[in-house]
């Protein structure tokens, strides 16, 4: 056999173990050698490979038999990072994530509303090397970085179209952080990535078909399939923000009239309020109808109801079994949740899909960009086969 067949094969075995342990961990090298065909002493050098380099450990599990203690394998989770990024309107928020989903140190960047996404970018990459060295992580172990933004994004090319809250448009994402850190970038709407987030380790996971909702400074959604996003023809399934709720209502961003967001998201609700009483936020126009202030009750009661619209709408375009909610209307406030238990399922809901899914809340909050994103590089750039060549030349 050639030597390149050779380095092939022992390439896809080093991927091939590593990928089993990962996924069904605790186990033990005979369960290995059953599961990948593989004999027991080439599982045993394997698996000698990536003990060395601390890509798994070896656990005690007790066993039926007196005094006797089965030697099982798992994947050590710090074993393999990525970067995760979530850039929002007023701020980024930089987070390392290793193979559980877990967050490992963080940094949070105040972000200049007007600025260029240039500025942006750069201001990224200075906070992933500041929080490589903060934490003093091992650069041979990051993959590469996750980013997630709103708008409507080419995630192939890694570029954001079209981003109304940044103001971006084919701002080249992965190219300018990939210079700037030597790191390869994967690049994704906030809302799809978060979603990734809730089915690998949050509110969605077992689930076939789930939802993730999002109210915020925009209204979106995102669709899991069988564990894959769903992304239509041009990545924008999902902005339902953008659908037309009264072809006669307010102006939106867009440019059109009458979209669902113009009804929900936050500075449009704050907008509202303030052309009756000077409001700065969320909080005082909830704190309003809290007094007792008709006006605020309007506005607030007016929102809640289109949220649960969008609930109902969602459902019957997609038939999902989970639908989770996110986004700080209805993580902030319970009043919302507290109007959605109520009403959304027994008001709001077609008859045939009510008791058909379920409505959950993000399990990750304000993580789960971070998560996400970490996840979708991950996803992209793990190759552990070259990871670990890389490991054991240095």
């Amino acid at each position: 056999m050639q030597k390149h067949d050779q380095d092939f094969i022992k390439r896809k075995n080093r991927t091939t173990v590593f990928e089993i342990i990962k996924n069904h961990s605790p186990l033990s090298r005979a369960e290995i050698a059953r599961l990948t065909g593989m004999s027991p002493t080439t599982v045993s050098r394997i698996v000698a490979e990536l003990d060395h380099l601390d890509f798994m450990h070896e656990i005690e599990q007790e066993t039926t038999s007196v005094g006797r203690k089965a030697i099982l394998l798992k994947v050590n989770p710090k074993s393999v990072l990525s970067v995760g990024v979530e850039i929002d309107k007023t701020a980024i928020r930089i987070g390392a994530v290793d193979l559980d989903g877990s967050v490992i140190g963080g940094k949070s960047i105040a972000r200049n509303a007007e600025e260029s996404s240039e500025a942006t970018l750069g201001s990224i990459a200075a906070g992933i090397n500041a929080l490589i060295d903060d934490e003093r992580l091992d650069r041979r172990r990051i993959v590469g970085i996750g980013v997630g933004l709103p708008g409507i994004i080419d995630h192939a090319g890694g570029k954001a179209v079209l981003s109304a809250q940044l103001g971006w448009k084919q701002a080249d994402i992965a190219g300018l952080l990939k210079e700037r850190t030597g790191l390869a970038a994967a690049v994704d709407n906030e809302l799809k990535v978060k979603s990734l987030a809730e089915h690998m380790y949050g509110a969605a996971k077992g689930s076939k078909r789930s939802v993730l909702i999002g109210f915020g400074s925009g209204v979106g959604s995102s669709l899991i399939i069988d564990g894959d996003i769903y992304r239509g023809e041009s990545n924008s399934a999902g902005e339902v923000g953008h659908t037309v709720v009264d072809p006669g209502g307010l102006r939106c961003d867009c440019g059109k009239k009458g979209c669902l967001q113009t009804y929900i998201a936050e500075a449009a609700l704050i907008e509202q309020a303030s052309r009756v009483k000077p409001v700065a936020s969320l909080d005082e126009l909830f704190q309003a109808r809290r007094d007792g202030e008709r006006w605020a009750a309007d506005i607030v009661d007016r929102a809640m109801a289109f949220i649960a619209v969008t609930i109902g709408n969602v459902a019957c375009m997609y038939n999902p079994d989970t639908v989770i909610l996110t986004g700080k209307l209805v993580e902030r406030y319970p009043e919302v949740r507290a109007f959605i238990a109520e009403k959304c399922m027994s008001e709001y809901v077609w008859e045939p899909l009510r008791g058909t899914f379920r409505i959950a809340y993000s399990a990750f909050e304000q993580d789960g960009v971070i998560i996400g994103s970490g996840l979708l590089a991950q996803g992209r750039f793990l190759d552990i086969a070259s990871q670990i060549e890389q490991m054991e030349q240095n």
